[in-house]
């Protein structure tokens, strides 16, 4: 498999990796900490619609706990793992994308514990805290497509601000990047070491080139001001607590299954894609923030690979349908592969993941099957928008009128 090296010495001083070798380049390394063993963390389920996984996890003292994007798919998930660990969270989100009621259900369970505050990243936000998760960017397509704009403004913006709040209170800070900065690879499996075959023209490039310019931003940080950081690409990810018209692959086919409507296929169905349960996902998160022999990036996801057609045929086998399958042109910025090599999550992180496919879509199903639709905004959405603007203003003006400490 041909694949493009890339010198981290920089990041891993003092010696640089053997570019010769077909191995994975060295990846930048964090400092020791005095931080405990992993050991095994007794967990329950959190939220209604939330499911843990009891795994080992780095046992370790209660932290406060910033999680922005804590509202969406994969955050609320993960709001809900750490206040199971015993830690305080705090959640930032502008709901433009997330609904209110994970949050809703988790203040139920945590109380005080958990606290919630509507606020746009692209603004400055000021707290005190022991970690950051910065989860915040719309990821689906129907999303980050309403407002191009907006959305890089969210990865550039959203990690500039984030970085200058975990460099000021000397906190370990965590970035949710995304398998789309590989673009359409022309390697399978890609590896971390790979460096992409991306636009920064096309109709998905306000999302591939947020995220790239966000990680180009947190490892300067790291650099040059001895940020504690962590960079994640995250692959596919699916299960419950997904938003039913988030314009996702798994989402649109289970909807379309249930409706007993046509599934619509781009293509033939032959691009392949990999998912991973957010369970398993979010255990590899919560790892890797614990981890001291690397700080990324780092892959993670489910190597189980499947075309399209595939995934389309199992949710009507597993749902019952009697929906059709319809196919489409394909649209000319679809990626035709994605596959993660795991392999450094393996070493570092002792991780793989646990769900298979069928029992991942079983289980996520099951959970579209409880949902009461009227409850939750369709795409593109012109009030949520325009309330997440409105948020935008308030937030500014009283930002305008405080004194605060420089982050950047």
């Amino acid at each position: 498999m041909a694949s493009s090296s890339v010198p981290s010495s920089a990041l891993a001083p003092p010696s640089p990796p053997d570019t010769t070798s077909d191995a994975p380049a060295t990846l930048a390394t964090a400092a020791p900490t005095s931080e405990p063993s992993v050991a095994t963390a007794a967990t329950t389920p959190p939220a209604e619609s939330l499911s843990v996984i009891p795994r080992p996890v780095p046992a370790a003292p209660p932290k406060r706990i910033l999680v922005a994007g804590g509202a969406g798919f994969i955050g609320i998930h993960l709001c809900a793992r750490l206040l199971t660990l015993g830690h305080e969270v705090l959640c930032l989100d502008n709901l433009f994308t997330s609904q209110k009621l994970g949050v809703q259900q988790l203040q139920r369970r945590f109380g005080d514990a958990f606290e919630f505050v509507r606020h746009d990243v692209t603004l400055p936000y000021y707290c005190e805290v022991d970690e950051v998760y910065n989860l915040a960017c719309p990821a689906s397509p129907v999303h980050y497509q309403y407002n191009a704009i907006k959305t890089t403004k969210v990865s550039f913006l959203g990690a500039l601000h984030l970085l200058g709040l975990a460099k000021r209170v000397k906190a370990r800070i965590f970035q949710a990047s995304t398998s789309e900065v590989y673009g359409d690879p022309e390697v399978s499996p890609q590896r971390e070491d790979y460096l992409g075959h991306v636009s920064c023209t096309g109709v998905r490039a306000c999302y591939d080139e947020g995220k790239r310019v966000a990680e180009t931003l947190f490892f300067e940080y790291h650099r040059m001001h001895n940020v504690d950081i962590r960079v994640a690409r995250i692959f596919n990810t699916y299960g419950p607590g997904m938003h039913p018209y988030d314009g996702r692959v798994v989402s649109n086919f289970i909807m379309q299954a249930l409706a007993n409507e046509d599934i619509t296929i781009y293509g033939a169905g032959q691009q392949t894609r990999s998912f991973c349960f957010v369970d398993d996902l979010v255990d590899a998160i919560v790892r890797f923030m614990a981890c001291t022999t690397l700080v990324g990036p780092l892959n993670l996801g489910n190597p189980h690979e499947m075309t399209i057609l595939d995934l389309a045929r199992a949710v009507i086998r597993l749902t019952g349908s009697k929906s059709r399958l319809v196919f489409h042109s394909l649209p000319n910025n679809d990626p035709k592969l994605r596959q993660p090599d795991i392999s450094l999550a393996k070493e570092h992180l002792d991780w793989t993941p646990r769900v298979g496919i069928e029992e991942g879509l079983k289980r996520t199903i099951a959970y579209f099957r409880t949902l009461d639709l009227s409850k939750y905004k369709r795409p593109t959405n012109h009030t949520a928008h325009r309330s997440s603007e409105q948020i935008n203003q308030k937030t500014a003006a009283t930002t305008a009128g405080m004194t605060a400490p420089s982050s950047h």
